[in-house]
């Protein structure tokens, strides 16, 4: 069994999609269409802009989701591809990375895709723009004394990924303090993100996004989607959308993700444009599992292959 997952923010790299787009036409088409549903030139942003320019949350959300789609479309895995696949198959995404997910599930179209994660970016950066807050990444100890570390510091565990490392979230001076005072065996490290992300600092955003999915309709799903609230599969479109708007401020539970992925038999994860933070994070939790991060062009053909083998 094949999982299909799309990574979040902070994947990005300046110059991603440069390889993409060289003498392939219909890429360059297909990009210049998601630029238009976003409104933002990905073009530009995916092949000149520098790294502090697509750092940028308003930016950086809309290039992640349009690499992971144009990826897709490269390696033909259209929604009704997937849906011959059936329960060979199933697909999740990270923090952001579950719109595109959604998308390949056939929940969201492309567009509907696009214009939700153009609202989302925009909130989220204006959101963290109102106050001085970050998040860091705590390596290692015991799970218990890393919430435990995150609490007292009056933060937030805003992504639990598993394989020993949770990312906690809130104000500048708790990530701070967080990172001077690790907890027993464990690193804190800093991240070079605009804001405390899926917390209640992100309130705003969530409003925003929620005025926006009323007059969205998303279709049930019709290949296995799992939700990182908690790592269940989402059937109903208006369930998909309903999660899609919560998880602006509530965790990501990628353990969860990866714990379904293991429960359903997975054999191997295929990363999705700009890949190699989720199969890294499997090669640790999903010990055994097979990985396949795709990155450039050149992997087209050896990922064709990985499908072929854990689809068969």
């Amino acid at each position: 069994m094949l999982a299909i997952v799309c990574p979040g923010q902070g994947s990005q790299t300046p110059g991603l999609l440069t390889p993409w787009l060289e003498n392939d036409d219909a890429a360059s088409a297909l990009l210049a269409e998601y630029s238009g549903y976003a409104g933002t030139d990905l073009v530009t942003h995916g092949t000149t802009s520098d790294e502090e320019t697509i750092r940028d949350t308003a930016i950086a959300q809309p290039l992640i989701v349009a690499s992971s789609l144009l990826s897709a479309h490269a390696l033909g895995l259209t929604p009704d591809r997937l849906t011959e696949l059936g329960d060979k198959v199933l697909v999740s995404g990270h923090s952001v990375g579950e719109i595109p997910a959604a998308t390949l599930a056939g929940a969201l179209t492309a567009q509907q895709a696009l214009e939700l994660i153009a609202v989302r970016a925009t909130a989220m950066a204006e959101a963290a723009a109102a106050e001085s807050t970050g998040m860091a990444a705590v390596l290692g100890g015991a799970e218990e004394d890393v919430l435990a570390a995150i609490e007292s510091a009056g933060l937030t565990p805003a992504n639990i990924n598993g394989a020993g490392q949770i990312v906690a979230a809130g104000s500048q001076s708790g990530v701070d303090y967080l990172c001077s005072n690790p907890p027993a065996r464990a690193r804190a490290i800093p991240l070079k993100v605009a804001g405390a992300f899926h917390t209640q600092y992100m309130a705003p955003a969530k409003r925003a996004l929620a005025a926006l999915a009323q007059s969205t309709t998303a279709a049930d799903s019709a290949v296995t989607l799992l939700s990182n609230r908690d790592g269940a599969a989402v059937h109903r479109g208006s369930d998909v959308l309903d999660r899609i708007v919560d998880q602006v401020t509530r965790p990501v539970r990628w353990d969860s993700c990866m714990e379904s992925m293991r429960d359903a038999g997975v054999t191997g994860i295929l990363e999705l444009l700009p890949g190699g933070t989720l199969t890294g994070l499997a090669k640790r939790g999903l010990k055994g599992t097979k990985t396949y991060a795709v990155k450039s062009p050149d992997d087209i053909s050896a990922a064709t292959d990985f499908i072929a083998e854990h689809t068969a």
